[in-house]
């Protein structure tokens, strides 16, 4: 194996990397404004991976971690919210012509997951679920070392799963998906509720308000901000319980700037978890890890996906 080019597409930022195959820190790496709202961005795109190009070396192939919902299988980035001039568009098909190597399309959360598990928490598990809390929650499942797709390529998408039929609406319009109640604007949505309701608190019904500072409001015994992540950790325990039926990994990473708060969130988790599973043996040597690799989760994972989605010969 040569060198791959990594890339991490993103609303805000696109960023680009070489790797060596003996090495685990990029050769060269860049990072460029998406402009998402302006004409342009498959352009930037070309721009940004010509820079980290290592033209003293053969590159055997470009993996991509994009936005969702796109299709693995063809390449196209299907509706990704934030960059709208990628509907329906070869964003795989397009780098791979223009540069004359295979290039390999799946989305960021399913990514990070991969890239956990090569390089980081997960590594040494052979069956891995990955779920970063963020504005969203996304993903990704490593089932026997493969990373799951899916048959259209849009497995692990369990931020959307239901929790609650009769739940609060989800950013994707329906109703009372996990997002819905453990994200970190559900987390906020809830508070300002609460407090339009009357309820007493240090915190004040600003529309800026943000889960950090929930969170800060938590730590100095603020009753509505603990509920707060009571109520996100108690519906991620219910979540967590049925992706241990589904999938039984020997590990569990989270993700994502949410997961950060620690025991305001983890502790009803746990508790809610443990009330959940339907024999105790799904918990038994069961690892819950922090993410390792922070925002290198993506290229990394992008990286892997070249590396094992290329055929053994090259």
């Amino acid at each position: 194996m040569g060198t791959i080019v990594a890339i991490d597409m993103g609303g805000t930022h696109i960023r680009a990397a070489s790797y060596q195959a003996d090495q685990f820190d990029p050769s060269a790496h860049e990072r460029i404004n998406t402009l998402a709202n302006e004409p342009g961005v498959f352009e930037r795109l070309v721009k940004v991976v010509e820079d980290v190009w290592p033209h003293s070396q053969t590159v055997d192939g470009i993996g991509i971690a994009s936005p969702g919902p796109l299709d693995p299988y063809t390449g196209y980035t299907l509706a990704p919210p934030n960059i709208k001039q990628l509907d329906n568009y070869p964003l795989a098909p397009k780098l791979s012509e223009h540069f004359g190597v295979p290039a390999f399309l799946d989305n960021d959360a399913n990514l990070a997951c991969l890239g956990e598990w090569k390089y980081g928490a997960g590594k040494g598990h052979r069956d891995v679920l990955y779920l970063t809390i963020s504005t969203g929650i996304g993903g990704g499942v490593i089932a026997n070392n493969r990373l799951l797709q899916g048959f259209h390529g849009l497995a692990a998408e369990l931020g959307h799963s239901i929790v609650d039929p009769d739940g609060p609406p989800c950013s994707c319009g329906f109703n009372g998906h996990l997002e819905s109640f453990s994200s970190g604007p559900a987390i906020v949505r809830y508070v300002l509720k609460e407090l339009a309701n009357g309820a007493k608190s240090s915190m004040k019904p600003d529309p800026n308000l943000n889960a950090r500072e929930v969170g800060d409001a938590a730590t100095q015994g603020d009753a509505l901000a603990i509920s707060a992540y009571q109520r996100a950790g108690e519906y991620l325990g219910i979540a967590v319980a049925s992706f241990l039926h589904a999938f039984d990994p020997s590990i569990v990473i989270f993700g994502g700037g949410v997961s950060k708060v620690g025991p305001l969130l983890f502790d009803p988790f746990h508790a809610s978890l443990r009330k959940r599973v339907f024999h105790p043996r799904y918990l038994e040597n069961l690892k819950i890890e922090m993410a390792a690799l922070g925002d290198d989760a993506g290229l990394l994972g992008a990286r892997t996906l070249a590396e094992v989605s290329l055929p053994p010969s090259r």
